[in-house]
């Protein structure tokens, strides 16, 4: 019961991840398409810069979990994927420097350098996080002993590759609809207009995924021995629908929560496809990390379990205050305050 319960939250703080650092992924991915001029473009850092370190916060969760819940498929995880997973690293860290030092000197080249930095950073970050997921998802050549027997470019398989544009596009949808909100004039209209261009390619994307996970992985064995699982693909093709509706009449912030609704579903249809299974090696199905051969004790999850109960809520009620804090748009005049990026 308690590596069930573990396994669950593992899921929800990769999907919190997803959501929340999901769309500073996408506005950076969109700073050369949308912004016109350097006011756009300080607009477009500012737009994420308040939430960008608070989100990622997530993503070490995660990993915490990962490592404290379930060390061996932490252990297996970290190593077969050992690559990707410092490309990703890097990416980020090199995002996060982009945020302070582009206005440390007054200079266009300088500006133009870590533009560039910022831009390719969020995409490499956003392909890689889709790329680790579907390898996940497909599963990975492990044996027994947890040895890898692959290599990056065994990663980059036709399924992986499009998890790695699924993702892409995800954030970029919801990248958009965070700008728009966070927007005004000429750049919320551009905001909204890649929204409404973004969506259909992203409807396609979904099917097109949908497609392929039946075809290169095991995931809809668990939905055909329960049925009422369905209801989280139909719950992401809900959220996508209802972002188009929300868009058309004008409701950004219930675009937006649509758009957290469909990130939130297909990170759980992944996972719940997966269940129990963390670590799933396709060279013996013997081999697969589970949640309950890969658990740490019950003591320990009774632990972390207390611990969970009294800090996540803690974090939540941190990050929605913060949200409320910097919740109205930002405008050419915030740029004038010393502690705009």
């Amino acid at each position: 019961m308690l590596e069930t319960i573990w396994f669950i939250l593992w899921a929800v703080l990769w999907g919190m991840f997803f959501i929340l650092d999901g769309f500073d992924l996408g506005v950076g991915t969109l700073l050369p398409v949308l912004a016109k001029n350097e006011d756009e473009r300080r607009i477009m850092y500012n737009v994420a810069g308040p939430f960008w370190d608070g989100n990622e916060v997530w993503l070490i969760a995660a990993g915490g979990v990962t490592f404290a819940a379930f060390p061996k498929a932490y252990a297996v995880m970290f190593s077969a994927l050992y690559v990707p997973l410092l490309l990703l690293l890097f990416t980020l860290i090199f995002r996060a420097v982009s945020f302070e030092f582009r206005n440390k000197v007054a200079h266009a080249s300088w500006r133009v350098l870590w533009d560039s930095i910022h831009f390719f950073s969020n995409i490499a970050a956003s392909v890689l996080l889709g790329v680790a997921f579907a390898n996940l998802f497909m599963g990975i050549p492990v044996d027994a002993q947890g040895v890898y027997h692959g290599n990056l470019l065994s990663l980059l398989n036709p399924y992986g590759l499009a998890g790695g544009v699924f993702f892409l596009c995800m954030f970029i949808l919801h990248g958009a609809l965070w700008l728009a909100i966070k927007s005004r004039d000429d750049l919320q209209t551009r905001a909204v207009a890649t929204a409404f261009f973004i969506w259909p390619v992203m409807l396609v994307l979904l099917l097109a995924f949908l497609v392929l996970t039946a075809m290169h992985t095991n995931l809809f064995a668990n939905y055909l021995a329960m049925p009422a699982l369905f209801i989280l693909p139909i719950l992401a093709l809900a959220g996508l629908i209802l972002v188009r509706i929300m868009l058309r009449e004008g409701r950004l912030w219930a675009a937006w929560g649509s758009s957290a609704l469909f990130i939130f579903s297909v990170t759980f249809f992944g996972v719940a496809g997966m269940f129990p299974g963390m670590i799933i090696s396709s060279l013996d199905p013997a081999a697969t990390g589970t949640a309950f051969n890969g658990a740490s004790s019950p003591l320990t999850l009774k632990i972390m379990l207390g611990v969970a109960l009294v800090m996540v809520p803690i974090v939540l009620a941190y990050q929605c205050w913060t949200y409320h804090v910097f919740s109205a748009p930002v405008t050419r005049e915030d740029l004038e305050d010393d502690h705009a990026y």
